[in-house]
């Protein structure tokens, strides 16, 4: 996966009637007919497939993602409990190949917080005001957000910044681009090593 150091990058603010959408599950976010495939590619067809269209198929004109300000934001805004629901891997992935890198709300599912810190997705805990304000910065003419993971902090369009927490284990995997897989085979020296004098120390286990 690619590192996460810095965005800049318009935001787009996942509302209905004015307020952040809260309990947006991974159905909402990626229903379960677009699940079919094995591939990363593509999955930003589906993605708020029932938010971004209408009944007869076209496009929602409405919908923050269809606005021609929005289509190329890298940052998404919702409400609390954002990615509940079922556990599919596929809502990162159809947020990444939407080109949303990072996610600002009150708080997550857990298993959907910990999908996307292992797809490269940087997703940022704020309390509710402050993530209201920063939707509300999102429609005016400058409306570029600054994301700094090292520093931990995000720069609203109007130049305050706001410090967030996040586990140094999973800043530092972001960081370097690293699932836990590539994060372990850093120590793939030690690794052999232990396996050799395994080997040697318990030959009998090769036999099972």
């Amino acid at each position: 996966m690619k590192p996460f150091t810095t965005l800049r990058s318009t935001a787009a603010p996942l509302t209905d009637k004015g307020k952040l959408m809260v309990n947006v599950d991974t159905d909402m976010i990626i229903p379960k007919q677009f699940l079919k495939t094995t591939t990363r590619e593509g999955l930003s067809e589906g993605l708020f497939y029932e938010l971004k269209t209408l009944p007869d198929g076209s496009p929602n004109p409405d919908f923050v993602l269809n606005k021609p300000k929005y289509r190329g934001a890298g940052v998404l805004i919702a409400g609390e409990n954002f990615g509940c629901g079922s556990s599919r891997e596929h809502a990162p992935w159809a947020l990444l190949d939407q080109g949303i890198t990072c996610v600002i709300a009150p708080g997550y599912a857990d298993i959907f917080y910990n999908n996307c810190g292992k797809n490269g997705i940087l997703a940022i805990s704020l309390p509710i005001d402050v993530c209201e304000g920063l939707a509300d910065q999102t429609g005016g003419g400058n409306s570029v957000f600054e994301i700094d993971l090292e520093r931990q902090i995000v720069i609203g369009p109007n130049g305050e910044d706001y410090k967030f927490e996040i586990d140094q284990g999973r800043k530092q995997k972001l960081l370097k681009g690293m699932d836990d897989i590539a994060m372990t085979l850093q120590r793939s020296d030690t690794i052999g090593q232990f396996e050799t004098v395994r080997r040697l120390s318990t030959p009998w286990l090769e036999k099972m």
